[in-house]
């Protein structure tokens, strides 16, 4: 399936019964990508994606902190994400 992160198509491999999932994760970081983007303090594409990183994974330490997330879960999910986007990542880094 294609989606688009920050205006960048990536071609990404899933299961049927995961795409509204993963496209609500590309959503939700398309989002927090482009807020730091706008904010104006950090600048280049692989720095942006850092900084989302580490505001996505405090925001889900602190939700694992009060007890309402599941990480095993959480964990399943990435992983399967992970897998899907290194299948990915070596064919779109041709293209540019």
């Amino acid at each position: 399936m294609d989606v688009a992160i920050m205006g960048r198509e990536f071609c990404v491999t899933c299961p049927d019964d995961e795409q509204e999932e993963l496209l609500q994760a590309v959503t939700y970081l398309d989002k927090k990508m482009r807020e730091i983007r706008d904010s104006g303090k950090v600048v280049g594409a692989e720095r942006i994606a850092i900084m989302a990183a580490l505001n996505v994974t405090h925001e889900m330490l602190v939700a694992r902190n009060r007890g309402d997330f599941d990480t095993e879960e959480f964990k399943r999910r990435i992983d399967r994400m992970q897998a899907a986007l290194d299948a990915v990542m070596p064919e779109q880094d041709k293209l540019l």
